[in-house]
C-alpha cells in the first residue's frame, strides 16, 4: 500500500520514490521505499518498480494525485468589491477584499484570493488561479488554467519614453497582455503590456519569480524564464526555450526555439535555433568553456609575452647592429 511520495534517501515502508541519477539505479536494494519509478533500462533488480519512460514526470503525477490543489469553497466574500457587468461562470470564488473591476469576464472554477485587484474588461479562463496581491490590469486575458503567484503585475505599461530636449515624455501604452492557457508565473513577475497590440505568453510557458517581461515580448509555447530573467521589448523567444536565472535580453532581438541561455548571460543579438549561449556578452558554449579555462592563467600568458617581446627586442637590435643596411 503506497500512501504518499517521498525523495530517494527518506522514503519510508508506505512511500513511492523515483531513481533516475546513476547513484540511486544503483542503490535500489537499499531504498526502504515501498516502490521505485524508473526507466526502462534498469533490468534485474529485486525490489518494487514501476517501470515508466520518464520517472522524473511520473512521479510529478503521483505527487498531485497524493496533494491536490486545495482552494476555497466557492463564494463570493461580502467584502469583496465586484463592479457593474461582471460575468462569472460557475463555482467561482472571489476573497475579502479583492476588487473585480466592471466587465470583468470570468470563467468557470477560477478562484480570486484575497486582494487581488482585476482592471476593467479583462477576460478569465476556466480553472484560473490568483493568489494574493496581484494586480492584473484592464483588457488582460488570462487563459484556461493559468496559476499567477503572489504579488505579480500584468499588464502595467511599458518601459517606453520619447527623449526631447533634454527630458523624457511619456508614450502611452494601449496594448494589452495575453497568457495562454496552462501558463504559471512566479510571485513578483511583472509582464508589461503592448505599446500597441499584445504582449504575448504562450501555452504551457513556466516563469520563476522575479522575471521581467516588457512590452511586446512574445514568450513561445513550452519555454521556461528562471527566476530573475529580463527580457526587453519587442524581443521574441521561440518554442521550448530555456533562459537561466539573471539572464538579461536587449530589446527587438529573436530567440529561436530549443535554445538554452545561461545564467547571467548578455544577449545583445539574436540566436539561432537550438543554440547554446552563455557569459555576458554570450558566446557559444562550447567557446564560453574553452575561454573560461583560460581566464585563470592570465597572468602566466602576460609574463610570457612580456619575455618573448623582450626576446625579440634584442634579437632585432642584434641583427640591426650586425648588418645596418637591414634597419
Amino acid at each position: 500500500i503506497v500512501t504518499g511520495g517521498a525523495p530517494f534517501e527518506s522514503a519510508g515502508p508506505g512511500e513511492i520514490t523515483y531513481a533516475i541519477k546513476p547513484g540511486y539505479l544503483k542503490a535500489l536494494e537499499t531504498t526502504r521505499a515501498a516502490a521505485v519509478l524508473v526507466p526502462k533500462a534498469i533490468t534485474g533488480a529485486s525490489h518494487n518498480l514501476v517501470v515508466v519512460d520518464n520517472p522524473y514526470w511520473a512521479f510529478a503525477k503521483v505527487l498531485q494525485h497524493f496533494h491536490p490543489p486545495l482552494h476555497p469553497a466557492a463564494g463570493v466574500s461580502a467584502a469583496a468589491h465586484m463592479g457593474a457587468d461582471v460575468t462569472m461562470g460557475a463555482d467561482v470564488y472571489v476573497g475579502p477584499g479583492a476588487v473585480v473591476s466592471d466587465g470583468v469576464v470570468m470563467g468557470n472554477r477560477v478562484t480570486i484570493y484575497p486582494h487581488v485587484w482585476i482592471g476593467p474588461e479583462a477576460v478569465l479562463g476556466d480553472d484560473v488561479v490568483i493568489y494574493p496581491n496581484v494586480t492584473i490590469y484592464g483588457k488582460s486575458r488570462i487563459g484556461d488554467r493559468a496559476i499567477i503567484h503572489a504579488g505579480c503585475v500584468i499588464g502595467c505599461d511599458g518601459f517606453g519614453f520619447a527623449p526631447e530636449a533634454g527630458r523624457y515624455h511619456k508614450i502611452p501604452h494601449t496594448g494589452y497582455v495575453q497568457i495562454d492557457e496552462d501558463v504559471e508565473l512566479g510571485a513578483n513577475t511583472t509582464v508589461d503590456r503592448g505599446t500597441f497590440g499584445r504582449t504575448w505568453v504562450q501555452r504551457g510557458v513556466k516563469v520563476d519569480n522575479l522575471v521581467m517581461v516588457g512590452h511586446n515580448v512574445t514568450v513561445g509555447s513550452d519555454s521556461v524564464l528562471v527566476s530573475q530573467v529580463g527580457i526587453s521589448g519587442s524581443t521574441t523567444i521561440g518554442k521550448n526555450a530555456v533562459l537561466a536565472g539573471q539572464a538579461g535580453l536587449a530589446g527587438h532581438l529573436t530567440i529561436g526555439d530549443r535554445v538554452t541561455i545561461g545564467p547571467q548571460a548578455g544577449i545583445g543579438k539574436s540566436v539561432a535555433d537550438g543554440q547554446i549561449v552563455t557569459g555576458s556578452p554570450a558566446l557559444p558554449h562550447r567557446l564560453w568553456l574553452r575561454v573560461q579555462s583560460l581566464v585563470a592563467r592570465l597572468p602566466e600568458f602576460r609574463d610570457r609575452i612580456i619575455k618573448l617581446e623582450q626576446q625579440v627586442a634584442q634579437l632585432l637590435s642584434a641583427k640591426s647592429g650586425s648588418d645596418p643596411d637591414e634597419q
